[in-house]
């Protein structure tokens, strides 16, 4: 019997997928068939701001986008929400549907991240809980 306490947990459900026949991770976002509009995360009562219509559906995004800005953050935000690691950064991710998100943004090297770089998907651990569980979330890795 195996322990499924220990088992990996997302931070945020349903933001993305592990699909193997997509190639790897993939954020998930809703688009709208009537005026084509996209969004993340995606919206769970699937109405479309944009056009006010009630056709939104979930769709998988692209796993590689273009970072349009960054910073290096190297203390702690205060008020204890934070649970991972400092220093990290984070910035504005352009994906290929049109839509503008913020992530942490994973480097070997927070220093050499650079602004207009490729960025990729990916699924990383943040920190772990009180009951020893690895906490997961999505960020993008600098390819630079």
């Amino acid at each position: 019997m195996s322990d499924d306490s220990k088992q990996p947990i997302s931070l945020m459900e349903g933001f993305w997928s592990q699909a193997v026949e997509e190639g790897g991770p993939r954020l998930l976002g809703s688009r709208c068939t009537s005026c084509g509009e996209v969004y993340f995360p995606p919206k769970p009562k699937g109405w479309c701001v944009h056009c006010q219509q009630y056709t939104l559906e979930t769709v998988p995004l692209g796993a590689r986008g273009r970072l349009a800005a960054a910073t290096v953050v190297r203390q702690a935000p205060a008020g204890g929400f934070y649970h991972g690691p400092v220093p990290y950064a984070y910035g504005m991710v352009d994906l290929p549907e049109g839509v503008r998100l913020i992530s942490q943004i994973a480097s070997d090297n927070l220093d050499d991240i650079k602004v207009g770089g490729p960025v990729e998907l990916v699924i990383r651990p943040l920190y772990t809980d009180q009951e020893g569980r690895e906490v997961t979330t999505f960020m993008f890795q600098s390819k630079a």
